[in-house]
């Protein structure tokens, strides 16, 4: 029996989980939970990454009183957003959260003044969005930022979180992916678009790949705490990676969907696809596991389901029993989950009025209208972009995997399965943790590949198969 850590940030809350792997077989139990409140200050919005380290600490704290001795640890965050380092190793201030509006109209000003919207993609393959770290970069640089002008090192958020419990400065290839300036063929931080920044390599960690162990506690640490020289791996350090590597699939002919309030819907691909039409339609080529690509469109979840609820009086108050009532409506309308009218309005119910409006089509009344429309409109979603992933690459895709809490919705799943036209494979809920723990159990020598990881799962977890209804 061998324990493992795995530390889960979000960007809403965090938590320690503890895995524990025995006779081929993979638990999971929940350590520590804790809040990760984006802080508002002077205009901005950032990270309390001295929180986030804490409660680290808070969870080997535990480990020591239950007398647990934890074979690794493993540390999995979201993208894009990075922390500063100065020359004495001093953190220089609080990361900028990416939903701070300081990017706004950035990616404009950035491709005028730096480098076009093609040349970035075509050494990158990464998406458009204003926040990634490119983009952020840039700003702050614009705007004379004192903690980048100062920085010796510039660590994304897991990495920053390794390199304060071990002193150990890396920079894990899966989260330097969603920053759009790693290059695609390379597989190391673009030089050219760092010159575009004024920075150089030297600022970021040494490259690693996941399930490199890449340091140990320090002795400050220990003292702290009351554990050993626990040793780190660099598992998927971008949250979504770790989530990709725990889908209990046992061929390649599948797409995977992330799925909560928003959804990454994607494959795994040998090779980046960049091309002009996955530019045209905003793909990304994220890093993934043992020299894969994660070639994945970000699309809307279960956002506008979420929103409705919040203004809904009289309706059942068990999620299920609400989801349920999309049986008792036969609206057939549908619309565009990724309309941008629906991103932030003011009454998610009146948007999505006013978008099925436009097109003449009825709308909906009561709330299990709504609910019916959006999960038949996020299931018509997955039939276009699974479409588009069938003809941008050679993967012969069969069946769909959903992994996050969107799984759990039934009604979901069996919409996406009838929409699609084949099984839809839904778990494991809790993927992200899981993946993490998985690939400390590689590192430590105890299963050999990812097909093994992914049969592990497969007996570990329940996984509840969709099949797709006659019309």
């Amino acid at each position: 029996m061998t324990h493992y850590l795995s530390v889960d940030l979000g960007a809403t809350s965090g938590r320690t989980v503890l895995a524990t792997f025995d006779n081929g077989r993979i638990n999971m139990r929940e350590f520590t939970r804790f809040d990760n409140p984006q802080i508002p200050v002077g205009g901005h919005l950032y990270w309390d990454l001295a929180h986030l380290y804490n409660e680290v600490l808070k969870a080997l704290r535990k480990v020591a009183a239950e007398g647990l001795k934890l074979s690794s640890i493993g540390i999995d965050t979201w993208g894009c957003d990075v922390a500063f380092f100065g020359s004495d190793g001093q953190l220089l201030g609080m990361p900028y959260c990416y939903r701070d509006s300081h990017t706004d109209k950035a990616m404009d000003r950035y491709f005028a003044d730096a480098m076009s919207a093609h040349e970035v993609y075509r050494r990158t393959g990464i998406q458009f969005m204003p926040f990634n770290t490119l983009f952020q970069l840039y700003t702050m640089r614009s705007n004379s930022s004192s903690s980048l002008a100062a920085a010796s090192k510039i660590l994304f958020i897991p990495d920053a979180l390794i390199y304060m419990l071990t002193g150990e400065t890396v920079c894990e290839q899966t989260v330097a992916s969603t920053s759009q300036m790693l290059n695609a063929d390379t597989g190391d931080l673009d030089e050219e678009l760092l010159a575009t920044l004024g920075l150089s390599r030297q600022q970021f960690g040494r490259l690693v790949k996941p399930g490199e162990t890449v340091g140990r506690l320090t002795a400050q640490v220990q003292d702290a705490t009351g554990v050993a020289d626990i040793p780190i791996v660099a598992v998927g350090s971008h949250d979504t990676a770790s989530a990709v590597a725990a889908v209990p699939a046992a061929d390649a002919n599948y797409a995977y969907l992330s799925c909560g309030t928003w959804s990454l819907l994607g494959i795994e691909s040998q090779q980046p696809i960049i091309t002009e039409e996955s530019f045209r339609e905003n793909f990304t080529n994220e890093g993934g596991l043992d020299g894969t690509t994660r070639f994945l469109k970000n699309i809307c979840g279960l956002w506008l389901y979420e929103q409705c609820r919040k203004e809904w009086t009289d309706v059942p108050q068990n999620v299920n029993d609400l989801n349920a009532l999309c049986l008792t409506s036969s609206c057939q309308s549908l619309l565009n989950p990724d309309d941008p009218r629906l991103a932030h309005p003011v009454s998610m119910t009146a948007a999505i009025r006013e978008v099925l409006a436009e097109t003449g089509q009825t709308l909906p009344k009561t709330p299990a209208d709504y609910v019916r429309v959006i999960f038949r409109s996020l299931a018509a979603r997955y039939v276009e972009v699974v479409g588009l992933l069938r003809q941008l690459s050679d993967i012969d895709i069969r069946r769909l995997h959903v992994i996050g809490g969107g799984s759990r919705n039934q009604f979901l799943m069996q919409f996406a399965a009838d929409a699609l036209k084949m099984p839809v494979i839904a778990g494991p809920t809790e993927g992200t943790a899981l993946g993490n723990a998985l690939l400390q159990v590689r590192a430590d020598g105890l299963v050999s590949s990812l097909t093994e990881m992914r049969a592990i799962i497969a007996r570990s977890i329940e996984l509840i198969r969709y099949e797709p209804r006659q019309d």
